[in-house]
C-alpha cells in the first residue's frame, strides 16, 4: 500500500482535531496533509507527527491531486465543498447529516456494513452516521445476525461535546457558578440550564413530536441495518463532558438468552463487553471517554415481551461517534477501493 494525500475540512474544531489524533495514533499513510478550516482560522499552525502544519482556506482550497478527503466543517458547508473535493477527484467522507439520507450516498458503520463504501463511485462522498446511531448499530450488529431484530427503543444520554466546544464551555462555567451564589449564567448553546441538569431535547421538535436527533436514530438505523426493525427513540442531553451512553431494549424474533448474547457480543468487531453485576462491573462515560471500543453492560432479559433483551451501550462520542469511525472507513477504502 502507497501513501495518499489527505485533507481534513474543519480541522480545527473537535472533530477535525480528532480526526487528526486518530490519523497519527493509527500510522494512516498519509502523504501530504492539508487542513482546512474557515478564512477566520487560516493561517493558524497545528501540530501532526512532530511537524506544524499551516491551517488553509477551505473555499479557496483546489482538491487536484487528493485522494481522500475527512469533512467535519458543518451540513451548511460540506454542502457547497464535498460535491466541490469530489469533483476533483477526491473521495470524500463527510462527518456532517447534510448527505446522510441520500440514497446515492453510502452511510457507513465499518463493523456493520463496510460492503457498502463500494457505493462511494456513485458521487465520490460517503456519509459518516450520526454518532448516537454508530453506537447503537455496533451493538445492534451481532444481535440482528444471532436473532433478527424487530424492534428498538432506546433513551440516549448525551455529553455535551456532541454540540461542540461551546456547549463544553457553557457547562463549566454554569457548573462553576451554581456554587458562586447571585452568580448566573444563562443557557445559549442549549434550551435550559445543562449543569446539574437533564434536557429532553437534542436539535429542534418535528411536526410528529420527535427532535431531529431522535429520527435520525430511527432512520438512519434503517439505512445501515434493516429498514424492517422498529425503532423509537427519546434523546436527551446530560451534564457529562464527554461519551454518550444508551439504555437499550431489543426484542428480537428468535430467543436469546442473556448469556448467548454476552458471548456473541464479546465476540464482535469494536464491541467490549464490561457486565457482571456480581462485582458492580458495568460501563460509564467517564470510563469510556478517550477509548475506541463500543462498550457494552447491563446485558438482561426483558419479561416484558416474549423475547426481550435490555443493555446499556456507551461510547466516546467524538471518537468512534464521528471521528475514529471516518478514519475506519477511509481505511477500508484505500485497502479496498484506491489501493
Amino acid at each position: 500500500m502507497g501513501v495518499f494525500n489527505v485533507a481534513i475540512a474543519g480541522a480545527t474544531g473537535n472533530v477535525g482535531r480528532e480526526m487528526l489524533s486518530i490519523l497519527e495514533e493509527r500510522n494512516f499513510p498519509v502523504g501530504e496533509l492539508h487542513l482546512l478550516a474557515s478564512e477566520r482560522s487560516a493561517g493558524s499552525r497545528v501540530e501532526f507527527r512532530g511537524q506544524e502544519l499551516v491551517v488553509k482556506d477551505l473555499a479557496t482550497f483546489d482538491f487536484t491531486g487528493v485522494q481522500v478527503g475527512l469533512f467535519s466543517p458543518g451540513g451548511s458547508v460540506s454542502a457547497v465543498h464535498a460535491p466541490r473535493a469530489a469533483a476533483a477527484g477526491c473521495v470524500v467522507v463527510d462527518n456532517t447529516s447534510y448527505f446522510r439520507m441520500d440514497p446515492d450516498i453510502p452511510l457507513v458503520v465499518p463493523e456493520v456494513n463496510a460492503h457498502a463504501i463500494a457505493d462511494y463511485k456513485k458521487k465520490g462522498i460517503i456519509s459518516n452516521p450520526n454518532c448516537s446511531t454508530i453506537q447503537m448499530v455496533v451493538a445492534l450488529k451481532p444481535i440482528h445476525d444471532a436473532a433478527t431484530i424487530k424492534r428498538v427503543v432506546v433513551s440516549t444520554y448525551q455529553s455535551v461535546s456532541g454540540a461542540g466546544k461551546a456547549a463544553m464551555d457553557e457547562l463549566l462555567e454554569q457548573t462553576r457558578a451554581f456554587y458562586l451564589p447571585g452568580r448566573d449564567i444563562p443557557p445559549k448553546k442549549f434550551t435550559k440550564p445543562i449543569a446539574f441538569n437533564l434536557i429532553p431535547q437534542i436539535d429542534s421538535f418535528l411536526e410528529n413530536g420527535y427532535t431531529k436527533e431522535e429520527m435520525k436514530m430511527v432512520n438512519e438505523t434503517h439505512k445501515i441495518l434493516d429498514p424492517n426493525i422498529k425503532v423509537t427513540a427519546t434523546t436527551v442531553r446530560v451534564p457529562v463532558f464527554n461519551a454518550h451512553s444508551e439504555s437499550v431494549t431489543i426484542e428480537t424474533e428468535r430467543p436469546l438468552s442473556p448469556e448467548e448474547a454476552r458471548a456473541i457480543l464479546a465476540r464482535a468487531p469494536g464491541v467490549e463487553v464490561v457486565d457482571d453485576p456480581a462485582t458492580l462491573t458495568y460501563i460509564t462515560p467517564r470510563e469510556a471517554a478517550g477509548r475506541d471500543a463500543t462498550f457494552v453492560s447491563r446485558i438482561r432479559r426483558d419479561f416484558t415481551v416474549e423475547h426481550g433483551l435490555q443493555m446499556w451501550v456507551v461510547s466516546d462520542n467524538l471518537r468512534k461517534g464521528a471521528a475514529l469511525n471516518a478514519v475506519q472507513i477511509a481505511e477500508v477504502l484505500i485497502r479496498d477501493h484506491l489501493s
